[in-house]
């Protein structure tokens, strides 16, 4: 069932949204050559605690971490370690937070030190594409027109767009109803109200958009090994359009 939330439910959303956004900026922040994704980690857990809230991928399902943390040919959900982080490297930072009963969830991927024009070129087109995808939605229209507006950028632009991982509605629980893909049909799929709170998160590879799981069951790798980026954002559907909830 899709939960619409009331007035009330959205004024606590901003707050663990407020929170989250904070957690991620931090940790933008903090990424530099040498720093461990053990540490980010930590410094993640840290900030939301001190903002009165959790983790909200501590133990979730079994995640053993506050954030997921991942590389360069990393997807999403990658576990933080003692890797290092190296000069070159773009690294995967998702983050969510448990405040009053709602969840926030936001996403980014980073440049460690000096990368590749190859390399930015793929995070620019990643986070333009989820503006693609929120440029016509409002309520009335359909979770389809996010998906086709996400992958008729980033195919236009050369890139795949990640079929087996997808957006997701976010509130009282960190996965709701609707499933938002991205990828699909513009005018398809289920109608969105204004009310609705959505994760919308494209996942974007330089290569092939097959992915494959590595045997801790948790991160996600592309089949190819080529670079993958990571964005995403909890957005309010709106009457006249969409309200960035995650923005810092």
């Amino acid at each position: 069932m899709i939960n619409v939330k009331n007035q009330k439910d959205i004024d606590e959303m901003r707050k663990a949204c407020r929170i989250t956004a904070g957690a991620l900026k931090m940790a933008g922040e903090a990424i530099r050559p040498g720093i461990t994704t053990a540490e980010l980690d930590r410094k993640i857990k840290s900030f939301i605690e001190q903002n009165g809230a959790k983790p909200s991928f501590l133990n979730y399902n079994g995640f053993p971490a506050s954030a997921c943390i991942s590389v360069n040919e990393e997807v999403i959900h990658g576990i933080p370690g003692d890797r290092v982080l190296l000069e070159g490297d773009i690294v995967k930072v998702d983050v969510g937070a448990y405040f009053h009963g709602f969840h926030g969830d936001c996403a980014d991927t980073f440049p460690v030190g000096d990368i590749s024009s190859d390399a930015a070129r793929l995070i620019e087109v990643t986070r333009q594409s989820f503006f693609e995808g929120i440029k016509t939605v409002k309520e009335g229209s359909r979770v389809g027109d996010i998906g086709a507006g996400i992958q008729t950028f980033v195919e236009q632009n050369g890139y795949s767009v990640v079929r087996d991982y997808i957006g997701h509605g976010v509130g009282e629980h960190l996965h709701e109803e609707p499933d938002v893909p991205n990828y699909g049909r513009a005018g398809h799929g289920p109608r969105l109200y204004s009310g609705m709170t959505i994760a919308i998160e494209p996942m974007v590879c330089a290569g092939d958009y097959k992915v494959r799981t590595l045997d801790n069951d948790w991160t996600v790798v592309t089949r190819d090994g080529k670079l993958a980026a990571h964005y995403e954002n909890t957005v309010l559907i709106t009457p006249t359009g969409v309200e960035i909830m995650t923005e810092a």
